[in-house]
């Protein structure tokens, strides 16, 4: 069953993400606290997901221990395939997101983390952007239901 393995924010950009167990999260403006909560914000930045798999999947290639929480994703799932979710709707908890795009991996993190083939790696195991439909809170372990 597709769960919420994790997740993280920050409020200043390019700093550390900060694990916490659950988050707020408000239609068309983002999640509180986040750096990237604004009002009338894009519907590709008000929420971003990862798989928790596919960074497994890297360090296991790799041979690297990178943390989940270093991808810069606010949520890393658990069990659910993020792909082919754009224009779905998600479920989780008392919340409903919508996938609008995929995530690029980040240049920036790649010279962070010294690894040359990391965009490479990860042009299409990146995450999701996603726009937030009905606000509410997020927590570790929630189900994740794809809606419609």
């Amino acid at each position: 069953m597709p769960k919420v393995f994790q997740i993280g924010v920050t409020d200043i950009n390019n700093k550390k993400i900060n694990i916490v167990d659950e988050i707020e999260i408000v239609s068309g403006k983002g999640i509180k606290g986040d750096r990237y909560f604004h009002d009338y914000n894009d519907v590709r930045c008000q929420i971003t997901l990862i798989e928790k798999e596919n960074i497994d999947y890297y360090n296991k290639k790799k041979g690297t221990s990178i943390p989940y929480i270093d991808f810069r994703r606010n949520i890393i799932t658990s069990g659910i395939e993020l792909n082919d979710l754009i224009g779905k709707q998600i479920k989780i908890g008392n919340t409903t997101i919508i996938g609008r795009d995929l995530c690029r991996p980040c240049r920036s993190l790649e010279k962070k983390l010294g690894l040359d083939d990391f965009v490479k790696e990860f042009l299409r195991r990146g995450g999701l952007r996603c726009e937030i439909l009905q606000s509410g809170k997020i927590q570790i372990n929630q189900t994740i239901e794809i809606v419609k």
